[in-house]
């Protein structure tokens, strides 16, 4: 077993930090540091980078292990060859890149939602405004798909936290650098290589955030879109690397 690297250690510490911190303070500190959708009057921009320490509150302690675990596996055996400081840059921009594409998809949810009820009467000044209060019109129901409603609803008031998509990023490194090393699912003990392992789970997550549930049935509660974020600015930063990593010590 790795021993845990310095970067990965404190990023562990400021993770138990926050989720204790969280626990203590109670909703307030959810409500402070998670992240809204950024026309939400609850969204503030340190938002962006504290949502990723911030983890779901008790009894859904699975959330923070897990991240955590991955955190460790994945991370120290980054770190190990990168050093501190490109892990860091790596880890952050995972994260940024995952709340980027999470807000995007809520985006594009909520302005379907709102121009539908825009082109049937409602104004968007109202609609906005019931919104900010925390509420809903019940009549919205009645224009919108139960679907569309609830993509509409959510991604206003939703919040997302988690270091999932930032762990995503790391995965997805981690399959660049050693794509034969084989990994396993709890509920798949078969080791699968990390090549065929991430791109799986990928596909796992596309699925379900485009279907709106889980594989497994039922709503997953999961910021799928998220993960993906976070797993497509790991590709295109390992690509990026992998193309110029040679690039000083060419012959002119």
């Amino acid at each position: 077993m790795m021993n845990i690297t310095p970067t990965v250690k404190q990023l562990l510490i400021i993770n138990v930090l926050f989720y204790i911190g969280s626990m203590i303070v109670g909703e307030p500190a959810y409500h402070l540091l998670s992240m809204y959708y950024f026309d939400n009057p609850d969204f503030h921009v340190w938002q962006i980078f504290t949502h990723m320490f911030m983890h779901a509150p008790l009894p859904n302690i699975m959330h923070i292990l897990f991240n955590m675990f991955a955190l460790y596996s994945f991370g120290s055996a980054l770190e190990h060859f990168w050093g501190g400081k490109k892990f860091l840059f790596f880890y952050i921009s995972c994260g940024l890149g995952a709340a980027l594409l999470h807000t995007g998809v809520n985006y594009y949810f909520f302005e379907n939602g709102l121009n539908t009820l825009i082109s049937n009467g409602f104004s968007k000044t109202e609609i906005l405004q019931v919104l900010s209060e925390g509420k809903m019109d019940t009549r919205w129901q009645e224009l919108l798909t139960v679907t569309e409603f609830n993509e509409f609803i959510g991604a206003y008031l939703g919040t997302v936290v988690g270091a999932s998509g930032a762990i995503y990023g790391l995965l997805v490194a981690f399959a660049f650098m050693f794509p034969n090393a084989e990994l396993a699912l709890m509920f798949i003990p078969i080791p699968i290589k990390a090549k065929y392992f991430v791109p799986g789970l990928l596909l796992i997550d596309l699925y379900s955030g485009v279907s709106g549930g889980s594989i497994f049935g039922g709503s997953s509660g999961i910021a799928h879109f998220a993960h993906l974020g976070g797993a497509l600015i790991g590709f295109l930063m390992m690509w990026y690397w992998k193309k110029n990593q040679f690039n000083n010590n060419r012959w002119n």
